[in-house]
């Protein structure tokens, strides 16, 4: 089955006034439209950087008790727990199925071999 969320910890977390703590959550697979609808946001075109917190915000399902998922709150994350999120991201974003495991016909030796790019399961 193809998986669209995942969940997450953070190495520090979200601090909130009372002590409470954030640090587990949930991230979808971004869409097209999740990449492409904050390049029309004021805050990107004024400042590029700005397009990983809002769409970070649009693919955060959950994070702890935090709701809603807001540019805001992801604005008031360490920036090394921002760095983790962007890497997560990347990760669950790309579709690399690694090797193709395969046997020769000849000798039956079972190898792998690198998956070509653009080859699905």
């Amino acid at each position: 089955m193809f998986r669209t969320e995942f969940d997450f910890t953070l190495p520090g977390g979200l601090p909130e006034p009372d002590g409470t703590l954030h640090r587990d959550g949930v991230m979808r697979r971004a869409t097209a439209f999740d990449e492409i609808a904050p390049l029309r946001d004021p805050r990107v075109t004024a400042n590029e950087a700005y397009l990983s917190i809002i769409v970070l915000s649009r693919v955060i399902t959950r994070l702890g008790t935090v709701d809603p998922i807001t540019p805001k709150v992801i604005e008031n994350l360490f920036a090394g727990d921002l760095a983790y999120l962007q890497d997560f991201y990347e990760s669950i974003n790309r579709f690399d199925l690694g090797p193709i495991d395969v046997t020769c016909p000849k000798c039956d030796h079972e190898f792998s071999l690198p998956r070509p790019p653009g080859l699905g399961e």
